[in-house]
């Protein structure tokens, strides 16, 4: 259950973001008020920009679940970058091979097979982890790398259509609606229904994590291998399974870009959002019910670095999130006593 008290500190992280902005502005040469009122006004009072704003948050959404998931295990999945990218290509690939299929067949295929391709690459480490202990931490952004190059080899060797860095596009099957064509005033932004699911995935795992023995398991590993063995649970099999819970989140997120925006695979898709996915599952204090809040605000904040660069640079918006995010880890750990002790609650 969220309780009011936890939105005080990410409430008061926001703010204080917001003043170091308008502050940094100010001794930018900037006017703070039209330093907000452009990060705010063009994303969340236009069609477009607010458009924009829920399509960047969907994939936070679901790399914020993918490392919020196995944060509650006691698990550090940084690998979201590369687990949405091998997820995303498996999408793509039976998206073009299947792509004579009729819709809601061809959609679930290619969702599930991001969701095995993404599970996989993760549960290597979660396989690595519970074999040799090897830091999931290392492992995870190691596999980052190894995806990367796989991927542009697979791409410039076989995929890739000629002179370009995409793919061919998936079957019409697998398309998942455009808000911009139902909603005339979000013309032009990427939105689709891919947000919806988004939002409907962070509640079934919050309904996993805290409603089912299964959830209950999973927390339990957090507490130590000790503990899982005395709770009669295996270690190697709930933490690989952890693991690949997460990284199979990871890659159904690139559903938003491939099946709800451009429909096909293209290098470099993700952007960076498998990192910026931490930041959101810190903020929602790993609670899957508040991811959707937490990319939201990021989300936001990605989108209005766009329109504030008519005055200051975009980075300055970069440097707004890391404000946000040390207020906040400064004011949980004194209100919590423990630091992190919000991980295994």
């Amino acid at each position: 259950m969220i309780r009011r008290r936890d939105f005080a500190a990410p409430l008061i992280a926001v703010l204080a973001g917001l003043a170091a902005g308008a502050l940094i502005a100010l001794l930018l040469g900037a006017s703070p008020v039209r330093f907000l009122s452009l990060l705010v006004g063009e994303t969340l009072t236009t069609g477009y920009g607010l458009g924009q704003v829920l399509f960047r948050s969907t994939a936070l959404i679901f790399v914020g679940l993918a490392v919020a998931l196995p944060f509650r295990a006691g698990l550090f999945n940084i690998g979201g970058e590369g687990q949405m990218a091998v997820g995303g290509f498996a999408m793509t690939w039976i998206g073009i091979v299947l792509a004579g299929l009729p819709g809601p067949w061809l959609w679930i295929l290619c969702i599930a097979g991001a969701a095995l391709a993404g599970g996989i690459w993760a549960g290597i480490a979660g396989l690595l982890k519970a074999r040799t202990g090897a830091h999931e931490v290392i492992t995870t952004i190691l596999l980052n790398f190894v995806a990367a190059a796989l991927l542009n080899y697979a791409m410039s060797a076989h995929f890739a259509l000629p002179e370009t860095v995409r793919t061919a596009a998936v079957g019409e099957g697998a398309w998942m609606a455009r808000a911009s064509l139902a909603i005339g005033w979000m013309h032009g932004s990427g939105v689709s229904t891919a947000f919806p699911f988004a939002l409907a995935v962070a509640v079934a795992c919050d309904l996993l994590l805290f409603r089912t023995a299964a959830g209950f398991s999973w927390r339990i590993l957090a507490g130590g291998i000790r503990r899982a063995r005395y709770a009669r649970l295996s270690p190697i099999r709930w933490t690989v399974a952890s693991m690949a819970m997460g990284g199979a989140l990871a890659g159904v997120g690139s559903c938003s870009y491939i099946l709800g925006y451009k429909r096909y695979f293209e290098e470099g898709f993700t952007g960076g959002v498998g990192y910026l996915g931490i930041a959101v599952a810190l903020l929602a204090r790993n609670r899957p019910a508040a991811v959707p809040a937490a990319a939201f605000l990021f989300g936001m904040l990605s989108q209005g670095g766009l329109a504030v660069n008519q005055i200051v640079p975009r980075e300055f918006v970069d440097l707004l999130m890391a404000v946000i995010l040390i207020v906040f880890i400064l004011l949980d750990a004194r209100a919590r006593e423990g630091g992190i002790r919000w991980i295994s609650s």
